[in-house]
């Protein structure tokens, strides 16, 4: 194993979050992390070069639409073999609050960025209403992570705010105003902050 790693790779500034002072354990990490990009990127590619064998296939179309199906399910089984391997691989070395990080930098960041978005938007959250947020987001961390491009982990995201949105409407909150008001609330601390800089 190279002693030396790059640390303007995208998977080196993940872990340079973590303030690992061990450089054998923060190598360690980052390999680990390279080898799970890796792992991920093969087990996507061989399911599209699959569906796109199928697909070439004279089958019916109902029959391709079984064999695509099955070929999903087993590129979800993959997954999550790999990510639960992922994480144990992880839990040898690092506390619960590392890899989080490393699970955020996996995902851009969306989770606690999103959470913190609905709080400031929705001032008058209640406790329940905040952890049904915050695990539905932690829930789709967990799936965006295995995803095999950033458009991908964007849409599982999307996936679960749509959710979220249709959980606040039913709870009463009209979204569209919530989010005008809030807007012009952001527009307003800009303001405050130029005129207290200048």
């Amino acid at each position: 194993m190279n002693n030396w790693v790059n640390p303007y790779t995208p998977t080196a500034k993940i872990v340079s979050t973590l303030g690992i002072t061990d450089s054998v354990k923060y190598n360690k990490v980052v390999y680990e992390l390279v080898n799970q990009y890796e792992q991920l990127n093969l087990i996507h590619d061989q399911c599209k070069a699959n569906i796109a064998d199928i697909k070439k296939q004279t089958l019916s179309d109902d029959e391709k639409a079984a064999a695509i199906k099955t070929q999903e399910g087993k590129k979800s089984t993959e997954l999550l073999k790999l990510h639960d391997q992922f994480i144990a691989g992880l839990q040898k070395d690092l506390t619960n609050e590392q890899i989080d990080k490393i699970k955020d930098g996996m995902t851009y960041r969306v989770f606690p960025i999103t959470y913190a978005a609905y709080n400031d938007m929705l001032t008058n959250l209640t406790p329940a209403q905040k952890d049904k947020i915050y695990n539905w987001l932690k829930e789709a961390r967990e799936l965006a992570m295995d995803e095999g491009s950033s458009d991908d982990k964007h849409k599982v995201f999307g996936k679960y705010k749509g959710r979220i949105n249709n959980y606040l409407s039913a709870e009463g909150y009209d979204l569209k105003k919530e989010t005008a008001d809030w807007q012009a609330r952001i527009k307003e601390r800009d303001t405050q902050k130029k005129n207290i800089q200048n």
